[in-house]
């Protein structure tokens, strides 16, 4: 029986490292080329599995080359597959670029993410976890189908709604942000979804009912509330190369801390450290493997 299991989108990941990010017209030089498997829940699940937590993941490829990659990266990293749907289509794909600061733009196709149900298998995958790690899709319809999931399930959740959810407002989220435990949010997400500084958003999430509100600040560490205690934690030290999944990693930190019934604090601490191997490498999963190993408890 996993302990987390992620549910979400399933990309795969064209990364393009570029000079700049360019405004429109511009025609700008691209220094090199990668490819990876992708999704936000999916990093995190992966790098849970990296620190020896035993996961699954509830989504959808499509049956096409990056599918079958996709399926078979996850299975290689230790993640139970079962309830990864191959349908007729195309895999989602996500096309990034990183400038030489670290900063990035993401582009979209969402391929059979766009058609994502609740089944059976998924569904007794989903059931069988003790949490449940919520990511974004682009449709209502993949949308409808997590909460359907959520209503069936008796697991603790954590939920990372990313840019796209967090544009939906919270009565779009309401059922999933007040059954959460934790909350995952970077500060241009918390400003999206709340329409106030963290803080202030925070606070509010907390009085839906998202007992912990983890909100990622970049270089500036991690703030957490719950129960009315705030915590500010400063930022591990790295040397920043691609910021592409760095808060898929803090959440898998955060996590596995959590899991082993560590302190909120020790939790950030675990969250950051993760973060940082993460921008110091190429790519949403160039780190799971480097954090392998990693003391958590």
């Amino acid at each position: 029986m996993p302990d987390v299991v992620g549910i979400g989108a399933l990309n795969m990941d064209r990364v393009y490292l570029v000079e700049r990010i360019g405004a429109a017209g511009e025609e700008i030089k691209i220094d090199s080329v990668s490819e990876e498997s992708g999704g936000s829940a999916a990093n995190t699940i992966a790098g849970l599995a990296g620190l020896g937590v035993t996961t699954g993941f509830v989504g959808r490829v499509g049956d096409d080359p990056d599918g079958a990659r996709i399926r078979s990266r996850m299975e290689r990293e230790g993640v139970d597959v079962t309830g990864i749907e191959v349908a007729q289509g195309m895999t989602g794909v996500a096309i990034v670029l990183v400038d030489r600061r670290g900063e990035r733009a993401i582009y979209l196709h969402p391929g059979v993410n766009d058609t994502f149900r609740m089944t059976h298998e998924n569904l007794a995958c989903a059931k069988s976890a003790k949490f449940l790690h919520l990511s974004s899709f682009a449709s209502e319809t993949s949308l409808a189908a997590q909460k359907e999931i959520l209503s069936r399930s008796e697991a603790r959740i954590s939920f990372a709604p990313g840019m796209l959810y967090s544009g939906l407002g919270t009565a779009t989220l309401m059922e999933i942000l007040s059954h959460a435990e934790v909350v995952f949010l970077n500060r241009d997400e918390i400003g999206i979804l709340m329409g106030s500084d963290y803080r202030n958003g925070a606070r509010e999430l907390n009085l839906i009912g998202a007992a912990i509100v983890v909100v990622t600040l970049g270089g500036g560490g991690c703030y957490i509330r719950s129960g009315g205690v705030e915590i500010s934690i400063p930022a591990s030290a790295a040397d920043v190369i691609d910021t592409t999944g760095a808060g898929d990693a803090f959440s898998a930190g955060f996590l596995a801390g959590l899991l082993k019934g560590e302190p909120l604090d020790r939790c950030g601490r675990i969250g950051n450290s993760v973060a940082a191997r993460c921008v110091e490498a190429v790519g949403a999963r160039a780190w799971t493997g480097a954090v392998a190993g990693m003391k958590i408890g």
